[in-house]
């Protein structure tokens, strides 16, 4: 059977939701309070919202980067082609 997208796009909800599952467990079981310091701010809140948002941080980045070097490569393709 050959693969099609509407398949990859199948697999990747799929994968999507069991990471889902994972991370809504992983929140339920970090409830615990910790006190975070950075620079001149500190503050307490819970271990997984910490861990949530040092997450989405360091996936934003990599999105960010990411795009700039594919934005990149593609200016470079598009220069040798013409």
């Amino acid at each position: 059977m050959p693969r099609t997208r509407t398949g990859a796009a199948w697999v990747g909800v799929c994968a999507a939701a069991v990471i889902a599952i994972a991370l809504i467990v992983f929140m339920v079981q970090n409830t615990g309070g910790v006190e975070v310091s950075f620079l001149w701010m500190s503050t307490s809140t819970s271990l997984a919202l910490m861990l949530l948002i040092a997450a989405v941080g360091g996936i934003l980045l990599t999105l960010v980067l990411g795009t700039a070097r594919i934005t990149q490569l593609r200016h470079l393709v598009r220069g040798h082609r013409r």
